[in-house]
């Protein structure tokens, strides 16, 4: 049967529980640096390209072998031309509008808008445009190196 604490045990139990949450807190506060990695916003290295938009690399090199992340800011106004990659690109719109077009004819009246929260696979050696229209875009595209970008003829 379940008996209350009584007056004298309360404050023992109460100190218990401070110091146990104090050294939860203190030890909770200090992440490993083996367990996770964090960049915030103003620690990602934005580089300008000359197709108008910028690139950040979060993981891996795209221009090597093997995986890799990266964050691409379509500047608004900006559309790349037709052209393929290689291999498969799987991206995130992070925010703004994405939009985009398939086949080798440049067709901006005809881009189709994605939306921020949307997934879009660009697949291996087929022919896509996109950039941004009235607003600045970000996307995350991951993919397999070395992400190389062939224009359509």
């Amino acid at each position: 049967m379940f008996q209350p604490f009584t007056r004298h045990q309360s404050p023992k139990l109460g100190l218990a529980l401070a110091l146990c949450l104090g050294f939860s807190s203190a030890t909770a506060s200090e992440l490993d640096p083996k367990a996770i990695s964090i960049k915030l916003p103003e620690q990602i290295n934005w580089v300008a390209n000359p197709s108008g938009s910028e690139s950040a690399v979060l993981v891996g090199d795209p221009a090597k072998p093997g995986l890799y992340v990266v964050l691409n800011k379509w500047k608004a106004h900006h559309n790349s031309k037709p052209h393929s990659h290689p291999n498969d690109r799987f991206i995130t719109v992070i925010s703004g509008t994405w939009w985009v077009g398939t086949g080798t004819d440049y067709d901006p009246e005809h881009l189709k808008p994605v939306p921020a929260g949307s997934f879009v696979t660009h697949y291996g050696n087929e022919i896509h445009y996109d950039g941004a229209k009235d607003e600045d875009t970000i996307l995350q595209i991951v993919g397999i190196g070395p992400a190389t970008s062939t224009p359509a003829k």
